[in-house]
């Protein structure tokens, strides 16, 4: 079997190769309006993929997927509707391709260049979100890329129907049926031969569970792009609005939980004149709250926090709330315990804000604001293939600009070098 898959995945990949230098010199009106019809198949498939969705959650609930499992998984006319919306605004979105960074000319009279180019063959490996599917494949085409993608076995039959769906948009443009390929087996082999395909992959991009992640960084031989946690933090400064400060605390944890831009742990001013109400506020919106034994004190239903809870991502309705004397405090609790993802300060003050935003070395950075925006489409990136918290290539949401690496041009005029 792992022989197949090996032999199954060598031929994915030469196929995608060749794809790639199709996609690659693809025109921008080509692309968008790949993406424009695969949008449309999309639409017309609803039934056919919300039918696949819904063996896959009746599956999942059979297989005892968490809540916050089943939420990324589940799909309805509205969710599908804005993946579908995705993929239009991708289409619309400036091309990257064969934009020039910048330019330069020597005093030989050499013009150097570096322009904007593809960065190949990308393998897409990911877990339960079925909506990666076309996320992935706009983006990936849209930069000009071939996408491998390898969903997760929770989500199979719903990838498999989006995935068809995406095709037959690409194929109705001109473009290869190639350049969007999915793999067809759940075999784990499958994401070890991806790993390992150095020279046919050029770029990796887990998305899932820190299992996966994890996996992914310790075996793979390609370049990889990810982020392993999102242990978010949301700081309320002793000048913030008591109500900004709580509506935007119960929303950054308890909009969407199992995200990996929820809040997993508030910090409080002690200077705060509130912290009373904002730990209510949590509670009162049903999160449990795991507190350090200042804020125990304020209010018995919260329950107190342990070590380990500074270091967790729950993707659940439980945040781990501390006391701190200043922004100097908050910001050395971020760095031992975050994983350089999203946080966000709440304050009216604008030099705590200033300090804040230079001190904390995380891919994303916010001040009054939900550390729910850490998605693509909030920064208006359209689709997002995932957030980077690495520091080396790309940063943050990761969209077109970041599947793009570059080359240098160079203009000469009979130049010869002494």
């Amino acid at each position: 079997m792992t022989e197949d898959v090996t032999s199954i995945i060598a031929d994915m990949t030469a196929k995608a190769r060749a794809a790639a230098r199709h996609v690659a010199g693809a025109s921008d009106a080509q692309k968008a309006e790949a993406l424009l019809a695969a949008a449309a198949a999309m639409r017309a498939a609803v039934p056919a993929i919300l039918a696949a969705n819904a063996k896959d959650m009746e599956a999942g609930a059979a297989n005892g997927l968490s809540a916050a499992m089943l939420d990324r998984l589940k799909l309805d006319e509205a969710r599908l509707e804005g993946v579908a919306s995705a993929v239009e605004q991708v289409a619309r979105l400036e091309d990257p391709v064969g934009k020039v960074i910048d330019r330069s000319e020597r005093p030989n009279g050499l013009v150097m260049e570096r322009v904007r180019v593809p960065v190949g063959v990308l393998a897409i490996i990911y877990e339960s979100r079925p909506n990666v599917t076309a996320d992935a494949a706009a983006l990936g085409l849209r930069s000009g890329n071939a996408v491998i993608l390898r969903g997760g076995s929770e989500a199979v039959n719903s990838n498999r129907a989006i995935h068809a769906a995406m095709v037959e948009g690409i194929v109705k443009a001109g473009l290869p049926a190639d350049a969007v390929q999915l793999v067809p087996t759940q075999d784990r082999a499958a994401v070890g031969a991806l790993l390992k395909a150095q020279g046919q992959i050029d770029m990796v991009i887990p998305r899932g569970g820190k299992s996966l992640v994890a996996r992914v960084q310790d075996e793979a031989r390609v370049p990889v792009l990810a982020h392993l946690d999102g242990i978010c933090h949301t700081y309320v400064h002793a000048k913030a609005d008591p109500a900004m400060a709580e509506a935007i605390a119960v929303n950054a944890k308890m909009r969407r939980t199992g995200i990996c831009g929820a809040t997993e742990t508030l910090l409080i001013d002690q200077d705060y004149p509130e912290p009373s109400r904002l730990i209510g506020a949590l509670l009162d919106a049903g999160c449990e709250v795991r507190a350090d034994d200042m804020l125990m004190e304020l209010d018995q239903r919260t329950v107190p926090a342990d070590e380990e809870d500074w270091g967790t991502e729950y993707l659940e309705p439980i945040v781990s709330a501390k006391m701190v004397s200043g922004v100097d405090e908050a910001i050395e609790h971020i760095a031992r315990y975050g994983s350089q993802h999203t946080e966000s300060i709440i304050t009216s003050d604008e030099a705590a804000a200033a300090q804040f935003l230079s001190g904390v070395d995380s891919a994303i950075v916010m001040h009054n604001a939900s550390t729910q925006f850490a998605d693509g489409g909030e920064f208006g990136l359209g689709a997002e293939i995932g957030i980077a918290t690495g520091r080396l290539h790309a940063r943050g949401p990761v969209a077109l600009e970041g599947l793009t690496t570059y080359k240098w041009l160079v203009h000469g005029s009979g130049q010869t070098r002494p």
